[in-house]
């Protein structure tokens, strides 16, 4: 958390901050049960499954797309997602955007998709948003997603912003 990266320092947060160094591991906060795994990117990044109460949620950000082999998802992603009632994805780049920037840490909403369909999960959040996409871009985007989801067998997929609450377990709507 630093400029260029990102704006805000861990100073300028209020209230007081505490880190504690994990790794891979598997650990238990409270109810929830959390999974941390390595996740392709440029540099050393990890995503999370958290499971409490029956819900399962894998969190992936800043995930490299394989540049070569097609739509190749690692061990360590698919088991964050496998089954996950929901995925939370990075999806920075439209297809275009990714032939120009294929190593830089990210990928394509298709490429999102696939990795939860291959896990077995039915719902996605695409988030990691390109800071050139306004508005008219992201819906645009969902509306293509949802088309592919179908094929997938994916049964909801959403654009992450500001606000959105989704409801996990019975009801399975986004609630907005």
């Amino acid at each position: 958390m630093r400029p260029p990266y990102f704006p805000v320092r861990v100073t300028d947060l209020i209230g007081t901050v505490n880190f504690h160094t994990i790794g891979e591991d598997d650990l238990a906060v409270g109810d929830a049960k959390l999974k941390v795994r390595s996740v392709p990117h440029i540099g050393l990044t990890y995503g999370y499954r958290i499971e409490v109460e029956g819900a399962s949620i894998a969190y992936i950000s800043d995930h490299q797309q394989p540049t070569e082999g097609g739509f190749r998802v690692s061990d360590e992603v698919l088991e964050l997602a496998d089954g996950a009632d929901l995925v939370i994805h990075d999806a920075q780049y439209s297809d275009e955007e990714f032939a120009l920037k294929p190593h830089w840490g990210h990928c394509t909403a298709d490429y999102a998709l696939r990795v939860a369909a291959e896990a077995g999960a039915r719902r996605v959040v695409l988030f990691h948003h390109d800071p050139s996409h306004d508005d008219d871009s992201v819906d645009r985007l969902v509306e293509r997603s949802n088309e592919l989801g179908a094929r997938l067998d994916l049964t909801e997929v959403l654009a992450a912003s500001e606000g959105l609450t989704v409801a996990l377990g019975p009801v399975s709507a986004a609630l907005r």
